[in-house]
């Protein structure tokens, strides 16, 4: 077997172990989110008894700062940037040219443009496919840490956060919806963590 097989193995591997995990949470319920969660806690438990309860935002900035890492860096390197740029810019030109072919009544450029289209929608469908391979490998370890984070706070309940404006809550009251406090804290550090690593890492620019 050649390193490219041995490659194409662990990426298959893990694109399978990765999409297993997102359907076992949706699919079977509490009882496999806990069985993750408790899993997970053999790792996170200590940290979070070092750091304490009082300060658990402190935990969910970490578990951001981990899933931050991990996805841009697997974004790095699975996904064709120099594609994706290409086929944005390619279809940006199309539309317009497209409009412009409509607002005229050119028949004939519209005919050909439609041509085009099939192989604009190719191009689209690999960019799409390349998007959706990355969110199978971060849910490898985004996935698990969450559900930690989830069975943790659903045990220390009476935990709460000062947020700026708004005061103290506790991390389970809801903000909106089902989304909680402590989700929100959750995504807003990892987007702002995220950006800093994504700007580091000079990824996705275009």
């Amino acid at each position: 077997m050649t390193l490219s097989d041995h490659k194409k193995t662990i990426e298959q591997a893990a694109m399978a172990l990765g999409l297993s995990m997102m359907f076992g949470i949706i699919i079977l319920g509490q009882d496999f989110r806990d069985s993750v969660g408790r899993a997970v806690g053999v790792f996170m438990d200590p940290l979070s008894v070092l750091v304490g309860v009082e300060n658990f935002h402190i935990m969910l900035f970490i578990m951001a700062a981990i899933t931050a890492l991990y996805a841009s860096l697997i974004q790095k390197y699975t996904i064709d940037w120099e594609l994706m740029r290409r086929t944005q810019e390619t279809m940006k030109a199309f539309q317009k040219e497209f409009r412009e072919a409509q607002l005229s009544k050119n028949t004939v450029l519209l005919k050909k443009l439609e041509a085009q289209r099939s192989k604009m929608m190719g191009d689209q469908m690999e960019m799409s496919k390349q998007q959706f391979k990355p969110m199978a490998y971060i849910s490898i370890i985004s996935l698990p840490l969450f559900m930690w984070a989830y069975s943790y706070i659903s045990g220390h309940a009476g935990a709460s956060l000062i947020f700026p404006f708004w005061g103290e809550h506790l991390l389970v009251d809801p903000v909106l919806g089902p989304i909680q406090y402590w989700i929100f804290w959750y995504f807003i550090t990892s987007l702002a963590v995220s950006q800093l690593i994504r700007k580091a890492l000079d990824i996705g620019g275009m």
